[in-house]
């Protein structure tokens, strides 16, 4: 990476305990990388996608790492947002060949929320940096794959 390389966390702060843990891991990782970056705040999940986009077209930013969290509850409302944000990330991703790293996290209740957003557990955010970051590297060794806007940065 370059001393140019900007990263974009998104975040969804709903649950906020798991929501601090996720960012503050992020942050970390990405320090520890010397990878500068930005966190933009949304409401929830389904307004991920529409920042990501926003980023994307702002072209200030090589990538982004997704922090959010959606727990089942009683209605169908779980599998709509879930399914809706997922998509709406993939296809922008795809569409863009732009890297991201998901650390959106789809659980069924708070203990297994807790778990993955844990650093000391499964520390998912930190894998999501992973990814954004290996997603950047191919990227780099692809060049072609890179945006106009983006081989002028």
């Amino acid at each position: 990476m370059t001393k140019k390389t900007t990263i974009a966390i998104i975040h969804a702060p709903y649950y906020q305990h798991i929501d601090k843990m996720l960012v503050d891991s992020a942050c970390q990782e990405l320090s520890k990388q010397h990878i500068n970056y930005d966190i933009i705040s949304v409401s929830g999940a389904l307004e991920i996608p529409i920042a990501l986009h926003m980023v994307i077209n702002h072209q200030q930013f090589h990538g982004a790492i997704l922090c959010g969290c959606v727990i089942r509850g009683e209605t169908s409302h779980y599998d709509y947002v879930c399914q809706e944000s997922i998509a709406g990330i993939t296809r922008l991703a795809i569409d863009y060949q732009f890297p991201i790293g998901n650390a959106i996290l789809t659980v069924e209740n708070e203990q297994q929320a807790v778990t993955r957003a844990d650093p000391k557990q499964k520390n998912k955010a930190a894998d999501a940096v992973t990814a954004c970051i290996n997603l950047l590297q191919i990227q780099q060794q692809y060049p072609s794959a890179l945006s106009p806007d983006m081989l002028q940065s």
